[in-house]
Parts: C-alpha cells; sequence; structure tokens
C-alpha cells in the first residue's frame, strides 16, 4: 500500500483502535450464538455488520467535526472530518435502510443506541472523551449489540442475556483498567478501581457461568500486575485483543 493510501486510511478510519474489538466480538458472539429450528448466521448479518461499522466511523467523525469547530482556530482542521462522516453516513443507510423492510425493529434498536452516542457527543464537544463515563456508555450499546445479531439470526432473546452481560463486564473492565495502563499511570486510585472492579466481576462472572470465571481471573490478574511494569502501548493493546478473543471463545464454547 503506498504512503498515499496508508495516509488517507489513517484519516478515514477511527484511531481508537480498543474500538474495534468491542465493536466485533459482541456482535459475532451473537451470530453465532443463534440457537433453535433455523437459527444461525444469515446473510442479513453483513449488511448489519457494514452498517455497524460505518454508523461507528460517522458518528466519530461527527464528533470531532464538532469538537474542533469549538476548539481549533485551523478552519481546515474540522473539514477534513466531513467527508468521512458523510461518506460513513450514506454507507449506514445504504446498508442499515434495507433491514427495516425484513426487521422493522431494528429501528428500535437503533433508538435505543442514540442517548449513548448522545453522550459521546457531549463528550467530544467537551473536549473530554477520555473521560471514564464517557468510555463507558460506548460500551454498553455496543455489548447489546449481541441481543441485536441474536435475534437477526432467528435466536430469542433469552439466550442473549447472559453473554451480552458477560461482554459488558469485560468491556468494561477495560476502560479503567487500560487508564492504569496508559493515560492515569501511577494514579493509584485509578489502580485501586480497576482491581476493586475486577475482583467483583469474577463471582459475576461465575453467577453467569461457573467455567466463565476462568477468564476473569486472569483478567483480574492482568489488571493488579501489569500497571507500573512499563508495558507499550502496543503490547497493552495487544493482551487486550486476546482477552477479547478468549472472551469470544468463551462465550460460544459455554452459551
Amino acid at each position: 500500500m503506498s504512503r498515499k493510501k496508508r495516509g488517507a486510511l489513517h484519516t478515514w478510519l477511527p484511531n481508537q483502535h480498543g474500538a474495534w474489538a468491542m465493536l466485533t466480538v459482541p456482535f459475532a458472539a451473537g451470530v453465532f450464538l443463534a440457537h433453535g429450528p433455523g437459527a444461525g448466521p444469515r446473510w442479513a448479518h453483513l449488511p448489519l455488520f457494514l452498517a455497524w461499522l460505518a454508523g461507528y466511523v460517522a458518528a466519530f467523525h461527527a464528533q470531532q467535526w464538532l469538537r474542533l469547530r469549538r476548539l481549533s482556530r485551523n478552519p481546515r482542521a474540522p473539514r477534513r472530518h466531513v467527508r468521512p462522516a458523510l461518506a460513513s453516513s450514506a454507507l449506514c443507510a445504504a446498508c442499515g435502510v434495507p433491514l427495516l423492510f425484513a426487521h422493522p425493529w431494528l429501528l428500535v434498536a437503533a433508538l435505543c443506541v442514540a442517548p449513548f452516542v448522545a453522550v459521546n457527543t457531549y463528550y467530544a464537544w467537551r473536549n473530554k472523551e477520555r473521560a471514564l463515563v464517557n468510555g463507558l456508555a460506548a460500551v454498553i450499546p455496543a455489548c447489546g449489540m449481541l441481543l441485536v445479531t441474536l435475534r437477526t439470526g432467528g435466536g430469542p432473546l433469552a439466550d442473549g442475556w447472559r453473554p451480552a452481560l458477560a461482554c459488558l463486564l469485560f468491556f468494561a473492565g477495560t476502560v479503567p483498567y487500560v487508564k492504569t495502563m496508559i493515560r492515569e499511570r501511577g494514579s493509584r486510585a485509578y489502580y485501586r478501581a480497576s482491581v476493586a472492579y475486577h475482583v467483583l466481576a469474577v463471582p459475576a462472572a461465575y453467577a453467569l457461568s461457573p467455567w466463565l470465571a476462568v477468564p476473569f481471573a486472569a483478567y483480574l490478574a492482568r489488571a493488579a500486575l501489569l500497571p507500573g511494569k512499563g508495558v507499550k502501548v502496543a503490547v497493552v493493546g495487544a493482551v487486550e485483543v486476546l482477552g477479547a478473543v478468549v472472551l469470544l471463545a468463551g462465550l460460544l464454547l459455554l452459551f
């Protein structure tokens, strides 16, 4: 790939690398956890996935445009987000609107996401995107997507609550943990909060499925042992991706 193409890709794709696992793992879990007669992966999942990712990219660029319109003195800074926002919105609509004819309940699901997008937009406008509440607000609809893909595949919603809560337990825990590794390194308050959360997450995971306590015990170990060890950012990201993959495998085996 040429340097020019790499630059264009970097401009269009959000730089929030941890978000991609959060967007894909619950989605994939819901696709493959749809059990029952005639249930399972369907062609509708493909345009739904494209609409889901495009919607995220569109929201990211719209929020950056709003933030930079307020803060930047350079008029070109917000403008560079206009084209990605419009193109991603168009792709989201092209993939998502036809699905509403076959699955009109998806409109209700989209409306449920709207308050969380509003929270993220508010924090972007305030230039406080790294706030703890903002991160948690992004986690909830991403994990709720498991229920959407499960139902799209013909599975009953009752089968999705426990794996969706397991996703929520994991990804909500990544928010304070990653802060202890990067932006809040050395903060004892964040470290204690992160470890306390992961301590409580282990019995919560056990209540969802006893074997889930095993990976969550590993998540607790990394939250307790890795902060302060000088781990590189790339390694932090790789560990989180590995943790998300382990979670996905566990969900598919246990539910």
